[in-house]
């Protein structure tokens, strides 16, 4: 038996039909070269096959003392929780983007384990795809990462690996796996030790620099600043997902041109890419949106493109920022670089504190956002429109029993009155975009896929030129 903690009950709490809570990840494959037209149908049968279900997976929810907590589920029965699918011709990318956005849309029941594994066949140009579905309060997003890739391999030879249920869990005590989020921010400051008691005073009065900055300058990155939007309406729970892969080296040499961090790159192209889609919805509001960013917080020289990014990657200091993203700027490049002097005005603000205090400064901006999404009763708190957020993927090729990763896209949360989230992962030599969204409150979703490209290209010619 293992209590929930707080932040996992929330998750839990927050769940209803039009608002699921699980996170998910879209991996396709290419067949091995040697391997037969069935090869798809032989993998399923090897993973039907392996009935060790190792914890978290093995674990279902029960009460205690009207509190829920996990135990072991021992009558777990694996065929349901591993599926067998094929799409429907033809096959494309398409049927496969519609199928995973008609599988997030459903609730999982909470009767079993909280957790799905698809292995989907009939996908053109011998390919296979997998959609793993795992519920929040069950693991976060970066833990989900991990756990894919402890699934995969970078040797293309190896044979008879274990599927993601099978693997056992490595606790890591270096850092906090729950990662960046409104969520895990309110809730280390609602912890009341010492350590975080100390950190008043420069919370505090760094609270009380931005709130006097905002008064002077409009454009500084401030709460309660966000405009009201389209993307910020009560949900449906049907889910529209879209996913695209952009070339890294493309973005190195745009951070290069305007001396940016591919952080900065990527939230520009999303900038660019709201614009537009707002544009022809006519529903672009006069103010700028803001957007919740996790970001690396370790110093680095923003001068060099792929050396800050890689700089980044290897940051142990993480923090949330409200990046203003310009949208009323009509000039890619112009924007890009206004984005850039905003994230990095708020590296500089965290910079002065220690990692605690940037935690509780964290959870005291965002309060007014939790409020307002947990009961919608705080309209003019819209602290912030949209989710950008960046979770580092494998850097090399990977393997999955001989089968090649070609490309990998996580699926994330869409909440009542927070109707988008824009998830980006790296592989390799890539950057995988992950849109979720509302169906209904966000019509042709998908077509944010060609804007974000757009956004590409106009950087890419700003810097020609």
């Amino acid at each position: 038996m293992k209590p929930l903690s707080p932040t996992d009950q929330l998750f839990l709490w927050l769940e209803k039909r039009q608002q699921p809570m699980h996170v998910g990840g879209l991996q396709i494959f290419s067949f091995p070269d040697d391997a037969p037209d069935d090869y798809v149908a032989r993998l399923a049968a090897q993973l039907r096959n392996d009935t060790e279900v190792t914890a978290p997976f093995n674990r279902r929810l029960d009460s205690r003392l009207a509190q829920p907590v996990w135990v072991q589920d021992k009558h777990l029965d694996l065929e349901h929780h591993f599926r067998f699918e094929a799409l429907p011709t033809p096959g494309r990318i398409r049927e496969l983007l519609g199928f995973v956005s008609a599988e997030h849309s459903h609730l999982m029941d909470r009767e079993r384990p909280l957790w799905e594994f698809h292995l989907i066949e009939g996908l053109g140009e011998r390919q296979f795809a997998v959609y793993i579905k795992i519920h929040h309060s069950l693991m976060d997003g970066i833990s989900a990462m991990r756990m894919t890739q402890r699934m995969l391999s970078t040797n293309p030879s190896k044979r008879n690996m274990p599927p993601i249920w099978d693997l056992s869990v490595r606790p890591r005590r270096d850092e906090d796996s729950s990662g960046p989020s409104l969520w895990s921010s309110i809730s280390h400051f609602l912890g009341a030790s010492g350590k975080q008691l100390g950190t008043v005073p420069t919370v505090a009065r760094e609270l009380l620099r931005t709130v006097n900055t905002a008064r002077k300058d409009p454009a500084y990155n401030s709460v309660f600043q966000a405009p009201r939007s389209i993307l910020n309406q009560k949900i449906t729970g049907s889910r529209r997902f879209a996913a695209q892969s952009y070339c890294l080296k493309r973005i190195k040499a745009v951070c290069h041109a305007y001396s940016a961090t591919v952080n900065d790159v990527v939230t520009a192209m999303c900038a660019s890419a709201l614009r537009t889609y707002l544009m022809n919805q006519d529903a672009l509001p006069d103010k700028p949106l803001i957007a919740m960013v996790p970001v690396s917080l370790r110093k680095y020289e923003s001068s060099a493109g792929d050396k800050a990014e890689n700089n980044q990657a290897e940051g142990n200091q993480v923090g949330v920022i409200l990046a203003n993203l310009y949208t009323d700027e009509s000039d890619a490049g112009t924007r890009l670089r206004k984005i850039h002097q905003g994230i990095q005005e708020a590296k500089e603000r965290y910079s002065r504190m220690s990692p605690e205090e940037i935690v509780n400064y964290t959870a005291l901006t965002l309060a007014p956002a939790a409020f307002h999404l947990l009961t919608g009763m705080a309209p003019k708190w819209q602290t912030f429109n949209v989710v950008i957020s960046n979770v580092p993927g494998p850097k090399k090729t990977c393997y999955w029993n001989g089968a090649k990763l070609e490309g990998m896209y996580p699926v994330s949360i869409a909440m009542d009155r927070l109707g988008l989230n824009m998830t980006l992962t790296s592989y390799n030599d890539q950057v995988e975009f992950g849109l979720i969204g509302c169906r209904r409150t966000l019509p042709s979703l998908q077509r944010m896929l060609d804007y974000l490209e757009d956004g590409l290209v106009e950087l890419e010619q700003g810097a020609i030129s």
